[in-house]
């Protein structure tokens, strides 16, 4: 299979919660989790973010050098451009879109929808785990082709599809076929992304019951945790979730 890169969009802007990828957990800032998660993926040959270029990006930047991660920097507010750049520059084949405000991304589940695409591929262009959804939000994958990428990126207008990278590819399935990614149980109603104080008090609490004994711990010891402190879902249960 080509050049499998993801590519992880990260920003000191978001609208909710300002400077979230580098708010506290543990000592570290979250994107320095969620890099280190992503990066234990297997079947990832590169990993990137694409962050903006309005002047607010240098902890981003800073962190990156640090950990040797490339970085593109693009536009602000056409996410979809900043996308295409950094597969350009990656010289990716095939681009798996992270977003920086999962820290609980787990590599297996990663490596799962790469090799679901893989499999499916080239009679598929685009897999994910978030549109029949069964795992929680906030574990989500979505594995296309660089020419998917490509196409949308030179005919996406609405804002929308600018903004959020993928609908131009996922609303034409005629044109990009697609796969889904299912488990075994369903999992959707569960809430493991970062939008609002409220979520990052969930995922502090996760990360304090869990990261400082089990570092490389995944899905199923989150599970685990959620079901045997189910007090730990009201945290959160109050947020919405921003639609396309």
């Amino acid at each position: 299979m080509s050049e499998v890169v993801a590519i992880i969009q990260a920003r000191m802007t978001s609208t909710r919660l300002p400077g979230k990828v580098m708010m506290d957990l543990q000592g570290k800032p979250l994107l320095w989790h969620v890099l280190e998660r992503v990066r234990r993926a297997s079947r990832l040959k590169q990993v990137w973010i694409a962050t903006t270029d309005d002047g607010t990006e240098a902890p981003i930047l800073a962190l990156c050098e640090q950990l040797g991660v490339s970085v593109w920097r693009g536009s602000t507010d056409d996410v979809l451009a900043r996308y295409q750049g950094a597969a350009q520059a990656a010289k990716a084949g095939v681009v798996v879109r992270i977003t920086s405000d999962c820290p609980l991304i787990d590599p297996q589940v990663i490596d799962r929808c790469v090799e679901a695409y893989a499999a499916a591929a080239p009679a598929v262009a685009y897999v994910s785990n978030c549109h029949q959804r069964t795992f929680p939000r906030g574990l989500d994958v979505e594995v296309f082709s660089r020419d998917a990428l490509e196409a949308a990126s030179r005919e996406a207008v609405e804002p929308g599809e600018r903004e959020h990278v993928t609908p131009f590819i996922w609303r034409r399935p005629e044109r990009f076929p697609q796969g889904h990614l299912v488990d075994s149980e369903d999992h959707s109603h569960l809430r493991w992304t970062v939008d609002e104080p409220d979520d990052l008090r969930l995922i502090r609490e996760v990360y304090a019951a869990l990261w400082p004994d089990n570092p490389r711990f995944g899905y199923a010891d989150v599970l685990r945790l959620v079901g045997s402190r189910p007090s730990l879902l009201e945290i959160n249960a109050h947020v919405g979730q921003k639609h396309v």
